[in-house]
């Protein structure tokens, strides 16, 4: 294995149709991502493409600039903010005589030292392989990353090249059906899940606004919490009780990020799809954060993807203790139906579990029925699906019984409704996400 990479320089390459504060606060992204590996960032700088160059991206002379900072820095790596292919990488460490690597790689090492569970590894080293399949020529050595490009460092496994392919493509090839069970299983956990008598919500949001915080702060249960990007991977549930009575399933998923892989939108499915399979959302974001807007639009953008848009919503900004009254009024005009939290002090919390009770009243409906004894299996299914408030045994042997119920449910309890349930206007449903 290579030395450690302990510095690097992080560059951003601002494309023509790309704004300059947009590339600044990308490259402020990569360098927070490459801090939570331990690397110190000696430097970063944003270099203007007027148009893409096939051999490096940018152009000879940028890139030659860029070669000469790092070696003026002795730095160890040359960190992208960009997308490069495998043979651009074998161009620019040609050159630079040290690796170079992009922001998709930083992230796939950030991910692999966080994942913990079967599953979560698993995905990760798939992600991996597939990252390092078109790269095995020249980058790798025995499937061993090298720190630099100097001789004797690099290409003394090019003889194996086609063993280690192979190598690759069956491991990548076992990866997947062992994924495809635990996929089988997980489906099995969920669908158990959704016949629980318990509402069900999740935490969505970028990475590091603050959803394991919230968590522990609503649920009173120990939870990891790191200020880092990416501190956790795998979903954490834990029950909330609400002070109407009954309780709520929240779930805290990965953190969303501008510009993730494609291999890691797809191998961390397990956690993003959970916001699917939610009665309510509750988007989070950080009202200290200047990028905050940018990190909704990347949020939405996730949810989208996901098909989760129509999922009820509650637009949660935290941290207010640690902004001025300007930013929380700037905020609160911006997104007149968000609340404004703070996980430390905990300001307004009240309000956010009075709207999640709101929520569930209408993913929820509370229903009262008249059962007759012949029809006594559908006591049982209440009881199985639904949240019993009141039960009474009549003179008859019929049973009248009030209940919280999924949506989804109320067409079967329809013919023994002691009173029609008013129907909400379809203009009614929960939802105040404002797009930035």
């Amino acid at each position: 294995m290579g030395e450690k990479v302990e510095n690097a320089l992080a560059v951003s390459l601002q494309m023509d149709n790309d704004s300059l504060e947009r590339a600044e606060m990308s490259l402020h992204e990569l360098c927070q991502l490459i801090e939570t590996l331990d690397i110190e960032v000696l430097d970063s700088q944003v270099i203007k493409v007027p148009s893409p160059n096939a051999r490096f991206v940018a152009g000879q002379g940028k890139v030659q600039e860029v070669i000469e900072l790092a070696h003026a820095l002795n730095a160890d790596c040359i960190i992208l903010d960009t997308p490069i292919t495998p043979t651009q990488q074998r161009n620019w460490e040609a050159v630079a005589d040290r690796t170079v690597i992009s922001r998709e790689e930083i992230i796939l090492d950030i991910f692999a030292s966080r994942a913990t569970s079967k599953e979560a590894l698993l995905q990760i080293e798939l992600a991996q392989l597939q990252y390092m399949q078109p790269r095995l020529r020249g980058a790798w050595t025995h499937l061993s990353r090298q720190k630099g490009g100097t001789k004797g460092t690099r290409g003394e496994g090019e003889t194996q090249i086609e063993v280690d392919r192979r190598i690759v493509s069956n491991r990548v090839a076992k990866l997947k059906k062992e994924l495809q069970k635990l996929e089988a299983t997980r489906k099995t956990q969920r669908k158990q899940r959704r016949t629980l008598p318990f509402p069900t919500g999740s935490i969505v949001g970028y990475t590091n606004a603050g959803k394991s915080s919230l968590m522990a702060k609503l649920s009173g249960a120990d939870v990891f919490i790191e200020d880092k990007l990416f501190a956790t991977l795998d979903p954490t549930t834990r029950k909330v009780p609400l002070p109407g009575g009954g309780d709520v399933l929240l779930t805290d998923t990965v953190g969303f990020i501008q510009n993730l892989p494609h291999h890691l939108v797809e191998a961390f499915a397990s956690t993003l799809e959970e916001s699917l399979y939610a009665d309510f959302l509750i988007i989070l974001a950080d009202a200290s954060d200047p990028d905050v807007m940018v990190h909704l639009e990347t949020t939405h953008e996730v949810l989208s993807s996901l098909g989760a848009n129509e999922t009820p919503q509650l637009l949660v900004f935290n941290k207010i203790d640690v902004v001025d009254e300007q930013r929380v009024r700037t905020i609160q005009i911006t997104y007149p139906e968000a609340l404004c939290i703070s996980n430390h002090s905990g300001e307004g919390l009240d309000k956010l579990i009075d709207a999640i009770q709101q929520i569930i009243h209408k993913e929820h409906p509370t229903i009262t029925c008249h059962i007759p004894p012949q029809d006594y299996r559908f006591v049982a299914h209440l009881k199985r699906d639904g949240l019993i408030i009141h039960e009474q045994t009549e003179s008859d042997g019929s049973t009248t019984i009030t209940a919280q119920v999924p949506k989804r449910l109320l067409d079967t309890f329809t013919p023994f409704l002691t009173e029609p349930l008013m129907q909400e206007a379809e203009s009614d449903h929960t939802s105040i996400w404002v797009k930035g």
